[in-house]
């Protein structure tokens, strides 16, 4: 830790308020530079607000995760809309849970043309033949890094153990497995409450206090955070309304079976039925957007993720790129607008996709603000985190499986692709190399590779 660094986490004066138009300018850099997916963004507004500004304490910090953990929907994108929201009430809120995901909207865009307009140029399917075992293996490093902050005892190892084996061996949906933590951290709470504590107070790994935050551990609830019945269903009703405009309008003018009505609904279901953030949806996605839609191919899945974890922003944002690809190549409006088509089916999904997050962190907030002390609360949070690694493992093995064996297990196993990706775990696991260093590295070698075999 450096000069500065020690002498803010030493420093016992609260922090200065921070005003609406410097929370503007944090929330738009952490768009810019949020690389890394939900876990290495986490960590960059874990290391940012909870360790350097000090503008929310660890404890409520892990407390507003545990609540994002739960709901469908990316989870770094909802907890950053909610301290915005905490901080600055609902414009604050909107205004940092746009910004999470703007740019990267603006760069997939462009990036999603380049590549299905270049993608069969031999240099970018080379680059893309190294990338894709380096993300099988950035997904395996987010499975070790949230394990390491949510399994603290044998207890959450073993749910984490169990929901791994419900959904990869038994196939067991993932409500369902939410369900199930839920209900054991509920009587864990009560039966062994220590198992089930939320870490905090204000301290790090090294047990150093970062000092007073302007969101204390007991900072009173802001009035505008506190619960009414009045202001639940204001929200409920914006939020619906906002839904359904947008999807009246389409129906109306395209049709119920239309791509773009069709990729509205679909990203809709999404954003409501899967769980456990970026890492858990991907399944879900590919099952429809590759499966029964067919707007893309299951190497073109693979390789919007790759292009997912190269950009800032949530990892969830790989659902632009599917929208870009579905309505480049279904050429909604005609052969000379292709890239209008891509870029309206984009924007349309991340619309659908991330409007329910918004509506769960206004309408849920302040229930959660009532809790933050509460263990019979707090506990099927924590039971919840642990059994998310298990999906986040399974997706790792998911990944895994269409990288090392393109042709499935009838075909042959991709040895080459085995090498890339056990060069990135070692790079990510042992020598601590960041996500984007690998991505690069990982794209040179596979680059050189395959023109030296092919």
């Amino acid at each position: 830790m450096d000069t500065s660094q020690q002498q803010i986490s030493t420093d016992m004066h609260p922090p200065v308020p921070v005003t609406l138009a410097q929370a503007f300018r944090y929330w738009l850099k952490l768009g810019l530079i949020s690389f890394g997916g939900p876990a290495g963004q986490i960590a960059i507004m874990h290391q940012d607000l909870v360790e350097h500004k000090r503008w929310i304490s660890e404890k409520r910090f892990l407390h507003a995760l545990n609540y994002c953990m739960v709901l469908p929907g990316p989870e770094a994108q909802q907890l950053a809309t909610y301290i915005g929201w905490m901080m600055h009430r609902t414009w604050g809120g909107i205004m940092a849970g746009t910004l999470f995901v703007l740019p990267s909207l603006f760069i997939l865009i462009a990036l999603s043309w380049f590549y299905i307009a270049f993608g069969d140029v031999p240099l970018v399917a080379g680059l893309f033949y190294g990338i894709k075992p380096a993300v099988t293996a950035i997904v395996l490093q987010a499975t070790h890094r949230i394990g390491s902050r949510a399994l603290k005892n044998n207890l959450l190892w073993a749910i984490a153990a169990a929901s791994f084996v419900a959904i990869f061996a038994l196939n067991v949906p993932f409500p369902a497995i939410i369900a199930c933590a839920a209900l054991i951290g509920y009587a864990g709470g009560r039966l062994a409450p220590d198992k089930f504590k939320v870490g905090g107070g204000g301290h790090g790994k090294a047990g150093k206090s970062y000092g007073p935050a302007l969101i204390d551990d007991h900072t009173p609830t802001p009035e505008h955070a506190k619960f009414r019945w009045s202001r639940l269903f204001t929200v409920a009703a914006v939020g619906g309304l906002l839904w359904a405009l947008p999807m009246a309008l389409l129906t109306a003018n395209y049709g119920w079976d239309h791509t773009l009505t069709q990729m509205g609904w679909f990203f809709t279901k999404a954003a409501l039925l899967t769980f456990g953030g970026a890492y858990a949806v991907l399944p879900y996605v590919y099952q429809g957007a590759v499966g029964h839609y067919g707007w893309l191919t299951p190497p073109q899945m693979i390789d919007g993720l790759a292009l997912g974890e190269t950009t800032p922003g949530p990892l969830i944002m790989v659902v632009s790129f599917v929208g870009f690809i579905g309505g480049y190549v279904h050429a909604l409006f005609g052969p000379d607008n292709l890239f209008l088509a891509g870029a309206v089916a984009a924007t349309l999904v991340t619309w659908f996709t991330f409007l329910p997050s918004f509506v769960f962190i206004f309408a849920g907030g302040p229930l959660v603000e009532a809790t933050h002390g509460d263990l019979k609360f707090t506990a099927p949070l924590t039971a919840i985190t642990a059994a998310v690694v298990g999906v986040i493992l399974n997706l790792a093995m998911f990944f895994a499986y269409h990288v090392l064996w393109p042709k499935g297990f009838s075909g042959t196993f991709d040895w080459i692709s085995a090498l890339i990706a056990l060069v990135a775990v070692i790079a990510l696991l042992r020598y601590k190399r960041g996500v984007m260093e690998v991505i690069a590295g990982c794209a040179v070698i596979g680059l050189i590779l395959k023109f030296a075999i092919y």
